[in-house]
């Protein structure tokens, strides 16, 4: 049976502690025919492995964010959807006529879309993890992501083997999860090491995280005795990567260590050549006697880091 539907009316935003409030104090149930999407649903959405896990969720579990939406300005009875489309479209799917929503004071829909927190690899783990600590079957959960159970339980083992630390700097990164398989090969220290440059590179992919692996001396490998065996490589070109990766690896920590006084002497003369330059005598002057140092003194002003980069 559903619930009865509840007109929601509009009434001026309230202000707490003097801060205008982005929701009404309450929720509203609206039929499905009674909101109007901002976007359509396209057919490669509606078979994504994204919007099926939508769908398993809500048959599951239910609708645990409501959907976002705004009235109508000249028909109150009508909504529009500011966020919540994957949902209300799985509802629809799943053949439900009405929906608990959340309404807004404010009718901006991008102000929601830009707030979205992806869930990342750990943070999932870590779900599964309290969930089955408090009592969730593996089954129920597999059935709410639309996942079979051995991915469950690999989600579940996704950190065995991986250094506390390691799993610090990755906790918040979209991590392809047969990265971790890879790192536990590892020794924590190159972990740590393989996780940093994950990081800087801004690259969580497989096979990123297979040519860190090239490149690791086999000191620093859990199984020093099992060969590294990576696709498209010998032991030769193995071995001259793990010699340029600890080359690049120098390098790179030298520079890090100069970059902030290097940015900090690049900031100061380009701000007393822009003063420089300001003065037509002195622009005359280099113009007439040395213009090469001209030229060179214009780059630096304009400069607005340290590969270079003019300003647009």
């Amino acid at each position: 049976m559903h619930k009865k539907v509840m007109k929601a009316t509009v009434t001026k935003p309230k202000l707490l502690n003097g801060i205008k409030m982005g929701f009404e104090a309450g929720t509203v149930v609206l039929k499905l025919e009674d909101i109007t999407p901002l976007k359509m649903m396209t057919e490669a959405i509606r078979i994504s492995e994204k919007f099926r896990q939508i769908v398993a969720s809500i048959k599951e579990i239910g609708i645990i964010e409501p959907p976002v939406v705004a009235p109508r300005k000249k028909d109150q009875d009508k909504h529009l959807l500011l966020d919540g489309h994957l949902r209300i479209e799985a509802l629809k799917e799943i053949g439900e006529r009405e929906v608990t929503c959340l309404v807004s004071t404010d009718d901006e829909a991008f102000t929601y879309n830009k707030h979205i927190s992806r869930l990342s690899t750990i943070q999932e783990h870590r779900m599964i993890l309290r969930a089955v600590k408090r009592g969730v079957s593996e089954e129920k959960i597999a059935r709410a992501l639309n996942l079979n159970t051995a991915n469950i339980e690999r989600k579940r083992n996704l950190l065995n083997g991986i250094c506390p630390e390691a799993t610090d700097l990755l906790k918040d990164k979209m991590v392809a999860s047969n990265v971790f398989k890879v790192m536990r090969r590892m020794k924590a220290v190159r972990q740590i090491e393989s996780a940093t440059l994950m990081n800087d590179a801004n690259i969580y992919s497989f096979s990123y995280i297979q040519a860190l692996l090239a490149a690791t001396p086999k000191a620093q490998l859990v199984d020093q005795v099992k060969p590294k065996k990576v696709k498209g490589l010998d032991e030769q070109q193995m071995a001259r990567m793990e010699a340029e990766m600890g080359s690049l690896q120098g390098e790179y920590r030298l520079i890090e260590e100069s970059y902030g006084t290097n940015v900090l002497n690049l900031t100061v003369s380009r701000t007393y050549l822009s003063t420089l330059l300001g003065n037509n005598r002195i622009v005359k002057y280099l113009t007439q006697q040395h213009p090469e140092f001209l030229t060179q003194f214009k780059k630096i002003a304009e400069m607005t880091s340290l590969g270079g980069e003019a300003n647009a």
